[in-house]
């Protein structure tokens, strides 16, 4: 039987521990096809703009292939997200074949503009694992201290790392070091390239800052 959410009397969502509740909108999909049995997923209604909760204030927005080609619409809901100041978010991007010319735009409104954590995905597959792969760094945390408070802080400071990992030449221990000089996406990306040097040396740095001048 299926544990059902609750809300508290602040309005944040009660997820019960160790399960994943999605939008009903999923029900039936790829995505959640492949995160049964792997996590426990319940369904409700009315998680807009919310895609996923990882927790109680931890969520996923997925933005799919389909949701890049129909136009801008999708930006909506990441500002909603990016205004609800009891939430945490990661925005998830189909990044295919098809939507790729439109990846760099919302690219640059997510991490640029917003200063929020974009992870593309080529399939709903790999987006699956994503999420597994989140749900179990944050139930070992929970397991590690059972009395954390900020556990979702745990969560955004691994996808942060993985969004860094995302720049052309920069791997896990490089995008570590990043983020000791540059704690936020917003610092690394208006870093001069003087600034970056110092951490990454003048060649990186000098693709570093083409790359973040590209998508502005």
């Amino acid at each position: 039987m299926e544990k059902e959410a609750t809300f508290s009397s602040t309005g944040l969502l009660q997820v019960p521990f160790g399960h994943v509740i999605g939008s009903e909108k999923w029900r039936g999909s790829q995505l959640a096809q492949e995160m049964q049995g792997k996590i426990k997923l319940i369904f409700e209604e009315g998680l807009a703009p919310v895609d996923f909760h990882l927790s109680n204030r931890f969520c996923i927005l997925y933005i799919t292939e389909a949701d890049l080609v129909a136009g801008n619409n999708y930006k909506k809901r990441i500002v909603q997200l990016r205004n609800a100041s009891n939430l945490q978010g990661i925005i998830i991007v189909e990044k295919t074949q098809m939507s790729e010319q439109y990846f760099t735009t919302v690219q640059k409104f997510v991490v640029l503009e917003l200063g929020m954590t974009l992870l593309p995905v080529s399939n709903q597959m790999e987006a699956s694992q994503l999420i597994i792969q989140l749900v179990h760094e944050q139930t070992k945390e929970r397991n590690r201290n059972p009395f954390l408070k900020k556990k979702s802080c745990q969560l955004c400071e691994s996808s942060v790392l993985q969004t860094v990992q995302q720049i052309p030449g920069v791997g896990k221990v490089m995008a570590l070091l990043l983020l000791q000089e540059f704690p936020s996406i917003q610092k690394l990306s208006n870093a001069s390239i003087q600034e970056l040097e110092r951490v990454v040396g003048h060649t990186l740095a000098e693709k570093m800052h083409t790359f973040f001048t590209q998508i502005r």
